[in-house]
């Protein structure tokens, strides 16, 4: 082992060792965020040909091995607080973000068992109360932090099925899955974040499971079309055990009549579950707020913080409305929740979570709200929204552009449109478009699709981007696209 000890402790050694690592690193970082290029433009063949392990029988020292990651991983990483990198939902950080980091890296604490995270099990437990109270939730506990939507979904699916179950008389978690699984359905939109999909199969039910509903104009699901497919399901004999509404869905950021979808459900007797994983931040908005009304009729509710909260990844929430739903996924290990702990008001948090080691990423959402205030966070949220608007304003404008759909949350979609009636020319041309501002690295533009149409899309999450920056974007396509005609 070398002269200096290489764990974080409390000797003078590894106090030296951390600083100087975490001072060497910091300056790496800060000499990355003057770059001025989006991205050095590198492709996957040329980063496969650069990047090459070296790990050899002593090690290279703490100074190399970063020298090294400075060179291979941080040059060639996208700038994300870049004013033209808008093409996800990937946003820049708080700078109080990165300083929760630190703790939360450095204390290492896991959330699994209060004697394993005391402080940070007291503090999760305080955010998910207010959390809920912000949703509309009756006052209570009944939630976690997870990794993102993905991991949120999953576990309001799985209790929605679980409860779905136990009404009748079975329990999952003993017993497994039973009957003509065939018969048992989960309705979302057409636009809905694949995750239903996906987790639907991770649960053994599988993508035939999933039934979606039509979406109207702006993509938000259709409510005539709801009552017709439930309707048909109770025809056809099959028991709808979810639906999931979604508010803000990836594209277009519509956001689902949630009030309505929730009154069809409770005459159902039907679970659902709010993918409220981007248009959840509009809980702290001071203009859009009412956009989320209904959300508190929900059964269960995803957030992300990584999104328009602005935390570094990964930072999630998920909500449970009535807590005793969280008996049917309970397990316990003397180790971590025994019953002792339990007749003695310990929080041991895995109770709650699919995960078992878990990070402390409450402690950013906690440090963000308390250095910004609520009233500071409102606007730069709020900012991504009406900028969109303005975007599209312009958009209309311009002769050689078209807005495919107005905006809703902070995402604008649009399309280059040269003078041709060949639909399938103008949906490759705007691929390229896309493709070639990344490869030029000055510019990472959504491509996706709205109705059919390939189409460009702006994700106006960053708060520090303005009118007169995205213009310069819209410049960038308008003379990419011109020299794709050309050539």
């Amino acid at each position: 082992m070398s002269d200096v000890n290489p764990i974080l402790s409390g000797s003078a050694q590894s106090i030296a060792a951390y600083q100087d690592a975490i001072e060497q690193s910091t300056q790496a970082v800060v000499e990355w965020l003057k770059q001025p290029e989006m991205y050095q433009g590198k492709t996957v063949e040329q980063l496969r040909e650069r990047i090459n392990l070296n790990f050899t029988s002593q090690g290279l020292g703490n100074q190399a091995a970063i020298e090294r990651a400075v060179e291979y991983f941080l040059k060639d990483s996208l700038l994300v607080h870049h004013a033209q990198c808008v093409a996800h939902l990937h946003c820049p950080s708080l700078v109080i973000s990165q300083a929760a980091e630190v703790l939360i890296n450095a204390t290492n604490q896991s959330m699994d068992s209060w004697d394993q995270s005391p402080s940070a099990t007291i503090i999760e437990i305080k955010l998910i109360e207010w959390l809920r109270e912000q949703v509309g939730f009756p006052a209570g506990d009944a939630g976690v932090f997870t990794s993102g939507g993905t991991q949120s979904n999953l576990m309001g699916l799985m209790l929605a099925r679980d409860a779905f179950f136990a009404r009748q008389g079975h329990s999952i978690q003993q017993d497994g899955l039973t009957g003509d699984l065939s018969k048992i359905k989960v309705f979302c939109s057409e636009s809905a974040h694949f995750s239903v999909q996906k987790n639907m199969a991770l649960m053994g039910l599988g993508y035939r499971s999933v039934t979606q509903v039509k979406t109207d104009a702006f993509s938000r699901m259709d409510l005539a079309d709801l009552k017709d497919k439930l309707a048909q399901a109770r025809a056809d004999g099959e028991q709808v055990m979810a639906i999931v509404a979604t508010a803000g869905t990836t594209d277009a950021g519509a956001i689902d009549p949630l009030a309505d979808i929730a009154a069809l459900a409770a005459e159902h007797q039907i679970w659902m579950h709010v993918d409220a994983a981007w248009g959840g931040a509009l809980l702290l908005s001071e203009k859009y707020r009412h956009f989320l009304n209904g959300l508190e009729l929900a059964d269960s509710v995803t957030l992300d913080f990584h999104k328009q909260f602005f935390q570094t990844i990964s930072c999630g929430a998920f909500l449970l409305k009535d807590a005793r739903h969280y008996e049917l996924m309970r397990y316990q290990a003397a180790y971590l929740n025994s019953d002792f702990d339990e007749e003695h008001g310990v929080p041991n948090l895995v109770s709650k979570s699919l995960q078992t080691t878990r990070r402390f990423d409450a402690l950013k959402l906690w440090m963000g709200l308390e250095a910004l205030g609520k009233k500071q966070y409102a606007e730069i949220i709020d900012n991504g929204v009406t900028l969109a608007r303005d975007v599209a304003e312009f958009v209309k404008t311009q002769p050689h552009l078209e807005l495919v759909m107005e905006p809703q949350l902070a995402s604008v979609l649009f399309r280059f449109r040269p003078h041709s009636d060949d639909l399938a020319f103008v949906a490759l041309l705007n691929q390229r478009i896309g493709d070639v501002l990344l490869a030029s690295g000055s510019a990472n533009v959504g491509v996706t699709e709205a109705d059919g149409i390939t189409c460009l899309k702006l994700t106006l999450l960053n708060p520090t981007v303005n009118l007169a920056d995205v213009k310069i974007l819209l410049a960038s396509v308008k003379e990419t696209a011109e020299q794709l005609l050309k050539a």
